[in-house]
């Protein structure tokens, strides 16, 4: 691991020793887990926006999803 240096405003600072301190782990082990949690969230937004303009330039037709249908409705229930 590498030790970084990071600037934080009083308020965001008491907010973090707080939570830590509530969660029983160590401010670095938070802001690190907040991180990944965050880049996860951008990068599943990049995904999303991705499939969006792709469907923008190329939308369905009214025909694409048809094919589907069977496979995708609920089974009938038996008697």
């Amino acid at each position: 691991m590498k030790t970084i240096r990071v600037v934080l405003d009083s308020e965001l600072l008491r907010a973090t020793n707080g939570v830590a301190k509530r969660a029983r782990v160590n401010r670095s082990s938070l802001i690190r887990e907040a991180l990944r949690e965050h880049l996860k969230h951008l990068r599943a937004r990049e995904i999303e926006d991705r499939d969006r303009r792709g469907y923008r330039m190329r939308p369905d037709s009214a025909g694409d999803a048809a094919a589907w249908e069977p496979v995708a409705s609920w089974p009938v229930a038996l008697p």
